[in-house]
Parts: C-alpha cells; sequence; structure tokens
C-alpha cells in the first residue's frame, strides 16, 4: 500500500485513461487501502457486493493518509469524472460536501435508520446540511501501542501504564540492543504518535482545547513543550533506517521481534491478524501511556459523488453494504477497527477488538472521544497541515522543543 513508485502525473494518467473500461454495473471505488490486512478487509466488501450483482472497479492508490489518493481524485473530478465512490476521512469529506460534489443518501439512511445507530460524533462528518453524503465504515482510534510479547517478556518488561513505566521500558529494551520503538518517518506516522503524546502530556482539556478550539495560549502552554520534549525522547529511540518508512513495515518489525513497540492506530491490528499471530499472545495491545481513558479517532467513509443529480442504484447498493450489521461485523474483524453502528454485536471479535468497542462505548459516554488531529477529524486540512510541518520538523531535529511550541502557536494561528 505506501509503496509507491510511480510519478503522481503517471498515476493520474493511467486512472483517467481506466475510466473507459468501466461497466455501467460497476463501482468505481477509489482507496488507499492495499497492505496485507487492508486488502484482506476490504474483500470482504467486495465480496458482499458480487453477492448482489455489483461489479467493483478497483483504483488502489498508495499512501498512507490517504494524501495521494486526494490528488487523483481531484484530478478525476477536474476532467468532470469523479469515482463512483471515494475513501475520505473527516474533514476532507465536508471539503467535498461543501462544494455541491457529492450525492445525497437521505433515502436510503432513512430507509435503513442510520440515524438512530451511527454516532453522532461520526455523524458530524458523514452529514452536511442535513444530508447524508458518506457512509461510515468503521471507528479506528489512534492512541494504540503494540508490542511483541516475547520481547517484553524476554527483558522482564511489563506492559507500561504512565509515561515514566513507559520511559523504563525503552530504556531496558535498548540496554537489550533491541531497537526500542518502531516508526516510519512519514509526516502523518509522526502525527500519528504526536496525537498521543499530546494527549499524555496535556491531558483531555488541554487537547480539546490546543487541536479543537486552537486555543493559543494551550498551544504555547508548557504542557506542550513536554509533548515536544517526549516526542524528542521517541525520537532518540528508534532506528537509524525510520525515515520514509511505510506504517506496515514498522509494524512488521513489532511482528518479528525485531522492535518492542509501536504506536499507531488500530489498523496496525490487521497486519498481526494477517501474520497469524494471536492477541495476549502474541503481542498486546494497549492505550498509549497515560490515555487509557481517552479515545481519539478517524473513521473511514466512502462519500459518494454526485452523477446525475440521482444516486445510482450501484452507489445505493455500496451505501446498503457498508452500514449492514452483518459487514460492520466482518469487515472491522479483519480490519482491526471496530463499527461504525452502536448495535453490533462483540462476539466475533479478539480479545483487541472487544477492548475497543468497550473502550469506544466507555469514551463517548463519559466524553473523553476526540477527533484525532492526525487524522482530520480535530481541525480543517490546513491547520492539519501546519501541525504535521512543525512535528516532522521538530522530529528530525530542525527545532527544538521550546522553538518548536512558537513555530506550533505561529503555524496554527495562520492556517486557521
Amino acid at each position: 500500500m505506501r509503496i509507491f513508485t510511480k510519478t503522481k502525473a503517471a498515476v493520474v494518467g493511467a486512472l483517467l485513461a481506466s475510466t473507459s473500461m468501466v461497466q455501467a454495473a460497476d463501482v468505481e471505488v477509489l482507496h488507499w487501502w492495499t497492505s496485507g490486512g487492508e486488502a484482506a478487509a476490504l474483500n470482504v466488501l467486495k465480496q458482499d457486493l458480487e453477492g448482489q450483482s455489483v461489479g467493483w472497479q478497483d483504483m488502489p492508490v498508495a499512501g498512507g493518509g490517504g494524501e495521494q489518493a486526494m490528488t487523483v481524485l481531484r484530478a478525476r473530478v477536474t476532467a468532470g469524472n469523479p469515482p463512483t465512490a471515494v475513501q475520505a476521512l473527516g474533514f476532507d469529506i465536508l471539503d467535498w460536501a461543501n462544494q455541491g460534489a457529492l450525492a445525497n443518501l437521505n433515502d436510503v439512511a432513512a430507509k435503513e435508520g442510520w440515524d438512530e445507530v451511527v454516532p453522532d460524533a461520526l455523524k458530524a462528518f458523514a452529514k452536511a446540511d442535513g444530508k447524508w453524503v458518506s457512509a461510515p465504515v468503521n471507528v479506528h482510534s489512534t492512541n494504540w501501542v503494540w508490542a511483541n510479547k516475547a520481547v517484553l517478556d524476554a527483558n522482564g518488561i511489563a506492559q507500561p501504564t504512565n509515561w515514566d513505566e513507559f520511559v523504563s521500558a525503552v530504556e531496558a529494551l535498548k540496554a537489550a540492543g533491541v531497537t526500542p520503538i518502531a516508526h516510519g518517518g512519514q509526516a502523518w506516522q509522526d502525527a500519528t504518535v504526536f496525537d498521543a503524546v499530546a494527549m499524555g502530556a496535556l491531558g483531555p482539556d488541554g487537547y480539546k482545547a490546543a487541536f479543537i478550539d486552537l486555543d493559543s495560549e494551550t498551544l504555547g502552554s508548557d504542557a506542550m513543550k513536554t509533548a515536544f520534549d517526549r516526542m524528542a525522547f521517541i525520537r532518540d529511540n528508534v532506528d537509524d533506517n525510520f525515515s520514509g518508512r511505510d506504517w506496515n513495515l514498522a509494524t512488521a518489525m513489532v511482528i518479528n521481534g525485531e522492535a518492542g513497540f509501536q504506536m499507531m492506530g488500530d489498523w496496525a491490528k490487521g497486519e498481526f491478524l494477517n501474520a497469524g499471530k494471536v492477541p495476549g499472545e502474541d503481542f498486546l495491545c494497549f492505550r498509549f501511556p497515560g490515555t487509557a481513558e481517552q479515545v481519539t479517532f478517524n473513521a473511514d467513509q466512502f462519500m459518494m459523488f454526485d452523477q446525475g443529480g440521482e444516486v445510482s442504484t450501484e452507489q445505493a447498493a455500496l451505501a446498503s453494504a457498508i452500514l449492514s450489521p452483518s459487514f460492520q461485523s466482518a469487515f472491522n474483524v479483519v480490519k482491526g477497527s471496530v463499527p461504525a453502528r452502536t448495535d453490533v454485536s462483540d462476539a466475533d471479535f479478539d480479545a483487541c477488538g472487544k477492548q475497543g468497542m468497550k473502550d469506544l462505548a466507555a469514551a463517548a459516554s463519559s466524553g473523553n472521544l476526540f477527533g484525532s488531529m492526525a487524522h482530520g477529524h480535530a481541525a480543517p486540512a490546513s491547520v492539519k497541515n501546519a501541525v504535521y510541518d512543525v512535528v516532522t520538523a521538530h522530529f528530525n531535529g530542525e527545532y527544538d522543543s521550546e522553538t518548536a511550541v512558537q513555530e506550533l502557536v505561529d503555524a496554527v494561528d495562520i492556517a486557521k
């Protein structure tokens, strides 16, 4: 999924050329799910549609946070030939809806009762001006840590519950000659780690003030400096080859016992499962130390593009399939995420999945569910990208922590 050698221009050209081959009864789906675990999960949706005699025209575009896919999408829309459906996140969906580019799915939603079973936090991105414009597939939470249990056991390390215990665990692995933290040096991955680190350092009220309310005082606080100091510690404990590494290759380092920990969203679990690993036996999943009661989330959705003023039969079939309880269970069991519907049983989910569903419900009811800054669910793309720039520059040593705090304040002020 993340190994992408063609130029953007070449990819755009190839996809534009391919549109003539799409059959009328197909859904043409643009997405960035191509790692092993993601491809296995997506196959669940393909098979569901095949059972309804709806064909699938696959348009995978590699790139961890979907940036490459959005570049391709803009070219398709500009050419007047948008795909049937596009995987998208958060504010990106609302941006397209505000441009009047998306189909109105209200008839499908009303028929199947989406309003009663989809949490408000997801509806905030799936609906615009009272219209359903996308179908939520899942809820991913981003403040997870993944650990190789055998590596931890061999070094006498217990699952850390706070920052100090995490520091001790990392230092023990380093002393043993094990890479403590597997990481891929890409802006969205740096920001994903920062999401969890900032939540732990600022607390939930501080996180909301900084990244949702965009409060300058909180962005420039001592607690924010602590967050950057902790990022510097993490940077000191990744291997020398981290730069540019795709996230699933970092996950493979943990799977293979080459590293102890990875901070990554719960899509990482799909890689462990695809490798035949069992939660609790081969690997551990737990909230980033200091964020046990909080859940930062993103939600993959498929937005449907307006293709003549009416929702096509194929679009309706795709939307209906995505929100069906059976699909929500089958897909998320494989993907590592949890259902976008609140009425799906956890019976088929493994230990990490059950914990994820429990955590999500608890966080939603206690006011501890927050849209992820790193994944476009806290602030618009302009702000997200500004934070990316500062976080990555600091992670790569361009700024010390004190300078990074001031750069963050300035960057967000300009972007908002």
